[in-house]
């Protein structure tokens, strides 16, 4: 079939790629674990998308790689690892495009040879079998990969190349579009989806089959694009004659030379000896004229050789384009250059430099020099080329006329032997630069403490324009509608704290109020009891007398402690009897662990170990000790009699070492000699004759190895190699043995001593610790100092999360009490949904945006000053996109000291340094400010300043205290599918490693090995190189720290593992890399993957881990659907299971355990109706009892009624039985009835029965806190979540994504001395690159945005205390992180302050001296929505919105439906903006495009938007120029990747290039390389190309301008449209057509379209606080729009 007959199939796979875009999520594409996220550029599509540049001129070589640079740049700056494909069947897509095929040879090259890119070039096609296999090998995250081609047939290609990934799980995402910043790289996103896989199975016949037509067409046109230059010469002709110029020419140059002189003279000598050849058209030029042109080429390479690009950069740009038949000559020489390019391989190792590969042709260049010698030079001689070029230029033709044999080419000189014009004649052929330039107005005046301070010292070094400039009056041009006379625009707007809802009214005495808030509080220590067994401190201030009046909501009530009564009381004589008691106690307990041990030894040993923990006497732990050694030695030798002469079970020889270490190392003073006997005598029966003798000589032992022989107890391996391979999470740690007195539940490390340190000397630190390390009992001691020192102060607690934000809260309620003053409580929540007790609480949880908000709210400073301690969980949220807004702001801005929490910093250093120059900051401003206050002769504001600002004994010193190793160890293993059975093969994590990382990197850091890996790579390595000189060395029993130890401890393995570490990476140094790879290789396990659904065999999975006894268990997937799905799944298999079994002997026992609580609780509510009816209680708080009671009794009976068996539910089983006779059901009572009426309660519940729950960010707070309080009462044992948001610890994980963060809470400290992470549909490759990826390094973002400079200035006018706001401002400005030393960013950003100032000056939201003016306030409420808060109040300053929204008829508050229409679409504009792909527009589907795509916006709005746009670019454009000035060209004279310098001395003795090269005006604030297309700083003001032309180094980008375009533009300059779901869901309301033809998917949509409701909440409240009256017509229309939102809002 050919190309016509599969166009029903083409049509067909471009409909489906168009519906799919709308969908795309426009997103970072680099995660915060970028290293683990691998992904391939398709070459082709990164070079269509730097062609198509708007700022791009064909022809322009050098331009191009630039391009190419920057976009590969980008990538690699935000950590990106990918790799480049060129697929050779994609080089037919540029046969009808000649100069491209050289350009894509030279790209190839360029990357291969000068950037350490890896560039594939192997495979064939998309649909191959090798590209295939390359897919299933490394499973890229994604493919960028463009949608649109030079060509429809190249389009198709593509097009096969997105179906095709689609179809192997590889998202795509599309080249234009991008855009970064500081941190972050935003693209489209179109995911696989099951439908687009499904297209690819049901279609891959037909697929195969129209690529096949498609290639085989497209190489037919080879021929028909070779004929009109070659004539009969076919495309094996032309390679021949390519390699053998290239033979000759390496014949005349046997020394090499450089790509450009060889590629020169190859290609016009070829070109040349071609057209000789075939000329016989009359229409062509002239064989003379084609030497004419040869020798232009020739000058213009000479050219290149010797100018530096800042000369080049100011290159004359020529507008006439080359006559029809100088193109057809230039199309046969590019044909040329690719025979050239496409065989330099021939050369072998002939000295070729492909340095400057990238800058074979200058097209502007070349016209340039044309031009010259045909329009302005009429005689010869003509102007002076200078001695370097013209040397350089005669040796170029002369080795032209050397490799043309054919004929005489002529000499050198004259250039032009004919008269013919190559160039169209033209009148204006000359690019004029606009000698507007750039507007450069000058600054207007402006002082203030604040502006003096920050950039007093570069403001005089700048054009300031004085007050009475005339220039001035010009720069107000706005006016403010007469409709806003009556506006109050000054008047402070409430915040986001006042406007958040809280639950209760906090200072109601209401009795009904009071009655819940106890509630309340109940239900909050309840569930944070729930969570976590931490007995309750009652907290007390001991220097000051605790005040009696409490009364109100927020007081003493939530917090009361009822007065004990202290007696003395004397000493009696019963006092011995009871300690007799005790001691009867102990010895029962004690015999029936001896007991238990005799008749079941491993439950015997788990009673034992519960008896260690809680026991205090070390003489009673060493007996029983001694007591589990005996009953362990006894059962090792009945077993060697019994089962032990078959198969050997080591668990029982692991128990007596684990005693004999516990023995040796826990309880040396007491031991005897009569133990130490004993001891060895152990030792002995297990084969360690020489750890024996070393503990009691007088015992007769021999050589292990033949005393073993005989010895039938022996375990038949040596002692060291036993501890690591059997033992490896029993080993000893080295821990500090004294208690400290601060800690009353456990014996702190000694780096968790440092952190109770940093808190009593009221210091800062950084905390970094593995998760699950104990680093977060640093928060609660902190918190617990302050409740202890004050009753005023506060400690704040930032969570990353809303979710931990409540988990916390829970946490502090049910850790402290305390009795508080009136209008005082202990604990407060703040988030974005709901606040409680915020400003009058203790201690605070909150999360960044909202700390944020209290602290730059001038009205709250007072609270502010309260603050003690700021606590940051979590704080690797800094280097991410959910937290970057706030936490660097947060970090600088608060004066108290801080504890920074963090599981995952690469440079921790930095981070520390950076914050220590902040304190020292404050140091320093706090002296000023006291110094300040004394100096004053008024005693009193001494003494206030004293009192707000001075914090007890503050230290502003900041301690980086770290954890360097988890408490357990971790062991990560690979499910696989084999023979209907999920099986498990451990992971070893050297296997994820290469040579190249560990020749390049060294080992990661936080890859470690237990001690079994640590011995599986010595064994490894042993078996890879046998003759090792060290194997002996490096044994474990010969290794020199394990040779005759008995106890092998923590630190002893570690240092061994760091030996073989070393050892291996000496054996890559040395030469014996392929060894290595071997070693790796064989640690790898094996990778074949099963072809079953592994999303059916999931219930398998977990089935398999309760056999295994690794239940609880938390399963993390990606999605919501997913989650809950999994859930569904695991339920469905356990009933299936209950079908065909019996309840187990266990289960009866609690059956009748219900049956009994049951009627207990029947016969409660029997005795509490009949109360009722007596009255003799009060009857509301009866009947709430009995509300309560029928589902409690609802659940009994469902578990009575199911008969659920052991076997069949998941659940702890002694659990459950606990919770129903011991506690009475109070879990199960409390946490059931508040899901009652949700709406996935009922499922919850069923699932709960079943052992299983789900969690993840779309459920209710109800929902997610049953889950939460059940799995941690062990009620749930398997739960599937989503990857972030809960903060639970377990035995193992199944990881998905953010490895790092998740498998650390595999392993409970203090419980497990050991984790499991499992890996399930994981691919190989994927879960090799997460093991083997660094966490996320902090970087600084760029700190200022327009909105944050008014919100500063705003802080810094505060008038109660100038000098406190003036120290927060300055420190905001002055230590970002990203200017922290680097002192040329710090220069950016006082420009950029600048730059903010002028503009807030010019929409009059600031004064000369820095005072907020009018609409200010708004601005600054809005201001997460930049830029369009700014365009918002300048529509509303203009009167637009007045004229929009009049009523129906006069006198009436409706507005028609046609007004609210409006209003919605000039708002969907503004802040409802989601970007659709521009290629979507030339879809043609089934629905009209209007419903996807957002119209524009009204006319006035529009000319508006424009005028506002304009006066901004303009500004924006002189800040760029002035911040040029400043950068340090040299860096912008070489391409960004590859660092190819363009530098050098300029060619001064030429007159041709002082004449060709003059024109240097206009272009100061742009690249250099961007300069040789044409552009110039005109361009700065082009929405579509100001971020391509900005000079790189210069600090920003045009994202930092306030602009908001009607639409926006990707790198062709094809204009964005925007989606219309908020409109379509104002007409419509139907969220589920909404998704379908809007192509957002449900979870996403509903999350825009309550921000948009929220955003019009907001506007509507602001308008009607700065409004003071009532009936204006803008503020009823939003009221109307916010009511009817809302409601529609309700109905889905």
């Amino acid at each position: 079939l050919g190309l016509k007959d599969h166009a029903v199939f083409f049509r067909k796979m471009t409909e489906l790629i168009l519906y799919e875009m709308p969908k795309a999520g426009y997103s970072s594409i680099l995660n915060d674990f970028v290293e683990s996220n691998f992904f391939v550029i398709d070459g082709d599509s990164l070079l269509v998308t730097c062609l198509c540049v708007k700022s791009f001129k064909w022809g322009q070589n050098l331009h191009f790689f630039y391009l190419v640079e920057c976009y590969l740049a980008d990538l690699m700056s935000n950590g990106g690892q990918f790799s480049i494909v060129f697929f050779k069947d994609a080089e037919c897509a540029y046969f009808d495009f000649p100069e491209f095929l050289s350009l894509r040879t030279a790209l190839i090259l360029h990357l291969q040879h000068n950037t350490n890119i890896d560039v594939q070039t192997e495979f064939s096609g998309c649909l191959s079998q090798d590209w295939k296999l390359f897919l299933e090998q490394h499973y890229p995250y994604f493919l960028i990969v463009s949608e649109e081609g030079l060509s429809d047939l190249q389009t198709y290609l593509f097009n096969f190349l997105i179906i095709h990934s689609w179809g192997m799980k590889v998202n795509v995402v599309l080249s234009s579009g991008h855009e970064s910043d500081t941190l972050r790289l935003y693209a489209h996103i179109m995911e696989s989806t099951e439908r687009n896989q499904t297209f690819l199975k049901q279609n891959e016949t037909v697929i195969q089959s129209a690529y096949k037509s498609l290639i085989q067409h497209l190489e037919e046109r080879r021929v028909l694009a070779l004929a009109p230059y070659f004539e009969r010469l076919k495309w094996n002709d032309m390679m021949e004659e390519a390699c053998r110029t290239l033979f000759l020419l390496q014949h005349l140059w046997p020394e090499g030379s450089d790509i450009r002189r060889v590629l020169c003279v190859t290609s016009c000598s070829l070109s040349l000896r071609m057209y000789h050849r075939i000329l016989v058209c009359c229409n062509h030029l002239s064989l003379q004229e084609v030497e004419d042109f040869c020798r232009l080429h020739c000058l213009c390479v000479a050219f290149q050789l010797h100018l530096p690009l800042s000369q080049r950069a100011c290159s004359r740009v020529i507008t006439s384009s080359w006559i029809r038949a100088s193109d057809s000559f230039l199309k046969m020489n590019k044909w040329c250059e690719h025979f050239i390019l496409g065989n330099l391989n021939i050369l072998g190792s002939w000295n070729l430099d492909l340095k400057h590969v990238s800058d074979l042709h200058d097209e502007q260049l070349l016209k340039n020099i044309a031009f010259h010698y045909e329009f302005e030079s009429t005689q010869e001689p003509h102007l002076n080329l200078g001695n370097s070029i013209k040397r350089d230029y005669e040796h170029l033709w002369n080795f032209v006329s050397q490799l043309v044999k054919e004929f005489d080419v002529g000499k050198s000189f004259p250039v032009r032997t004919r008269t013919q014009h190559f160039l169209t004649e033209k009148e204006s052929v000359i690019q004029e630069i606009s000698l507007e330039k750039l507007p450069s107005v000058g600054f207007i005046p402006m002082t203030s403490a604040v502006i003096d301070e920050f950039v007093g010292d570069m403001v005089k070094d700048l054009p300031i324009l004085k007050s009475d400039d005339p220039v001035v009056p010009s720069l107000f041009p706005q006016k403010t509608s007469d409709e806003l006379l009556h506006w109050h625009a000054q008047r402070p707007l409430s915040d986001d704290y006042d406007r958040i809802k809280c639950h209760i009214d906090e200072q109601s005495r209401d009795p009904h109020v009071l009655d819940f808030l106890k509630k309340s509080q109940a239900y909050q220590r309840f569930y944070g009891k729930s969570l976590e067994s931490v007995s309750t401190k009652v907290i007390s201030i001991q220097t000051t007398q605790q005040k009696e009046d409490s009364s109100g909501a927020s007081g003493e009530i939530l917090q009361y402690i009822k007065p004990q009564k202290v007696t003395k009381k004397k000493k009696k004589k019963t006092i011995p009897k009871e300690e007799q008691s005790k001691e009867q106690q102990n010895d029962d307990l004690v015999f029936s662990i001896e007991e238990e041990m005799k008749n079941n030894l491993h439950s015997g040993i788990r009673k034992l170990e519960d008896y260690l923990t809680s026991c205090k006497s070390n003489s009673a732990k060493f007996g029983v000790e001694m007591l589990g050694l005996i009953a362990c030695f006894k059962e090792w030798k009945e077993h060697c009699h019994g089962k032990g002469k078959i198969s050997k079970d080591l668990s029982i020889a692991v128990q007596m070492m684990k005693r004999i270490h516990s023995l040796l190392e826990r309880y040396p003073e007491i031991l005897e000699t009569e133990h130490h006997q004993y001891i060895a005598k152990c030792l002995n029966c297990l084969g360690f004759n020489d750890l024996a003798n070393s503990l009691d000589p007088t015992l007769v032992t021999g050589n292990d190895k033949e005393k073993n022989k005989g010895n039938k107890y022996s375990i038949g391996m040596g002692p060291a190699r036993f501890q690591l391979q059997y033992m490896g999470h029993y080993l000893i740690r080295d821990e500090r043995k004294d208690p400290d007195p601060r800690v009353r539940d456990f014996i702190p490390d000694a780096w968790q001593r440092e952190l109770l340190d940093v808190v009593d000397k009221n210091e800062s630190a950084v905390i970094v610790a593995p998760t699950s390390s104990g680093k977060t009992y640093a928060s609660y001691y902190c918190m617990e100092k302050v409740l202890r020192e004050s009753d005023d102060e506060v400690v704040v607690y930032v969570a990353p999360t809303k979710a931990v934000v409540s988990q916390v809260a829970a946490s502090v309620q049910n850790r402290f009490t305390k009795r508080l003053p009136a209008g005082r409580t202990l604990c407060g929540a703040f988030t974005r949904d709901y606040r409680h007790n915020a400003l009058n609480s203790h201690v605070l949880i909150t999360v960044p945006e909202c700390f944020e908000i209290l602290l730059l709210a001038p009205h709250r400073q007072k609270w502010v000053k309260r603050i003690r301690y700021v606590i940051f969980d979590e704080v690797h949220y800094l280097g991410r996109e959910v937290g970057v807004k706030f936490w660097e702001l947060l970090l600088v801005i608060i004066r108290c000291p801080f504890l920074i929490v963090s599981a995952a910093i690469d440079n921790p250093d930095l981070l520390t340094k950076w914050l220590h120059s902040v304190k020292q900051y404050w140091k320093w401003a706090d002296k000023i400010m006291e110094e300040k206050f004394i100096s004053e002769k008024q005693a009193d504001k001494c003494l206030n300043f004293l009192k707000d600002h001075s914090y007890k004994n503050q230290s502003y010193e900041v301690r980086l205290v770290l954890c360097g190793e988890r408490y357990n160890d971790l062991e990560k293993h690979i499910c696989s599918v084999k023979h209907d059975d999920v099986h498990f093969d451990h992971f070893h994590p050297c296997a994820a490693l290469t040579t190249d990382i560990i020749e390049k990197y060294g080992f990661p850091p936080d890859l470690t090995l237990t001690p079994q890996e640590s011995i599986q790579l010595y064994d490894t390595m042993v078996q890879v190189w046998e003759t090792w000189p060290r194997a002996q060395e490096l044994c474990p029993e010969e290794f020199v720290l394990f040779k005759n130890k008995v106890v092998i401890k923590k630190l002893d393995v570690r240092k061994y593992e760091e030996n073989l570490k070393a050892e291996l990476t000496n054996w890559i140094k040395n030469g014996k890399v392929k060894q290595v790879e071997r070693v790796l290789e064989n640690l790898s396990p094996d990778s074949s993957s099963s072809s079953k659904d592994m999303v059916n065999m999931f219930p398998l999975l977990v089935e398999k881990l309760r056999q295994m006894d690794k239940l609880p268990a938390i399963f993390f997937l990606f999605k919501n659907g997913d989650v809950e799905k999994r859930a569904g799944s695991i339920c469905a298999f356990l009933e299936k299971i209950g079908t065909k079994s019996h309840p187990h002997t266990e289960c009866h026992h609690y059956i009748l355990d219900i049956n009994e609580e049951l009627k207990k609780v029947e016969g409660i509510v029997k005795v509490e109706k009949k109360t009722i009816k007596k009255k003799q209680k009060k009857p509301g708080k009866l009947e709430r009892m009995l509300m309560d009671r029928p589902e409690y009794i609802n659940f009994l009976m469902k578990l009575k009624t199911v008969k659920i068996s052991e076997g069949c539910t998941y659940a702890d089983v002694s659990a459950l039985h606990s919770e129903i006779t011991e506690e009475n059901g109070l879990t199960l009572n409390t946490a059931l009835k508040r899901v009652k009426l949700t709406r996935r309660g009922q499922e919850l519940t069923t699932l709960a029965q079943r052992g299983i729950g789900y969690h993840h960010s779309a459920m209710y707070f109800k929902e997610k806190e049953l889950v939460e309080i059940l799995f941690a009462k062990g009620l749930i044992r398997v739960g599937t979540f989503l990857s972030t948001g809960v903060h639970s610890v377990c035995w193992f994980y199944i990881v998905i994504l953010c490895c790092f963060q998740m498998s650390g809470r595999a392993g409970r400290r203090g419980q497990d001395l050991l984790g499991d992470v499992y890996f399930f549909d994981v691919p190989l490759p994927k879960i090799k690159r997460l093991i083997a990826s660094n966490v996320p390094e902090l970087r600084g973002r760029f700190p200022l945005s327009i909105t944050l400079v008014l919100r500063l200035m705003l802080l810094a006018s505060k008038k109660d205390d100038p000098e406190d706001a003036k120290a927060k401002v300055l420190s905001v400005l002055k230590h970002s992180l990203l200017s922290f030393k680097r002192p040329r960013a710090m220069e950016t950003l006082k420009l950029y302050f600048l730059f903010s100032l002028q503009l807030l000056i010019k929409e009059d939201y600031l004064d000369k001296k820095g005072n907020p003016k009018k609409f200010a306030g708004l601005v600054s409420y809005l201001h997460g929505h930049e830029p369009s808060n700014l365009v918002f109040v300048n529509f509303l300053k203009r009167g637009l919105f007045h004229n929009l929204c009049k009523p129906d008829f006069k006198g009436t508050q409706q507005f028609s439906q046609d007004v609210m229409e409006k209003l919605v679409l000039v708002l969907a504009n503004l802040f409802g903006r989601k970007y659709i792909p521009a290629k979507f527009q030339n879809a043609h589907l089934s629905f009209s495009q209007s419903k996807v795509i957002l119209a524009d916006l009204p006319e006035d709005f529009k000319a508006a938007l424009h005028e506002y746009n304009l006066a901004v670019m303009k500004d924006f454009a002189s800040f760029l120029l002035t911040a040029s000035k400043s950068v340090n060209m040299k860096n912008e004279y070489q391409l960004p990747l590859s660092r190819i310098k363009f530098t050098g001395k300029k060619c001064g003795d030429s007159q041709l290039v002082s004449h060709l090269m003059s024109c240097k005006e206009g272009r100061v604030a742009i690249s250099p390389f961007v300069c040789l297309s044409g552009n110039t700083d005109v361009d700065l003001l082009q929405p579509e190309t100001v971020n391509q032309v900005i000079l790189r180094t210069v600090g920003v980008s045009g994202t930092q301008a306030p602009l908001l375009w009607p639409w926006k533009f990707d790198h062709r300059g094809r204009r964005m449209p925007l989606n219309a779901y908020a409109l379509n869901f104002y007409k419509h309301n139907c969220l589920t057509r909404l998704g379908q033809t809007n192509g957002m998917h449900m979870g996403q949509l509903l999350r825009c379209l309550k921000d948009f409701a929220f955003t019009i909440q907001a506007i509507s409240d602001s308008l009607s606080e700065l409004c003071e009256n009532e009936h204006d017509n803008v503020v009823l229309a939003f009221k109307q729009l916010r009511q009817i939102f809302y409601e529609k809002l309700e109905e889905i």
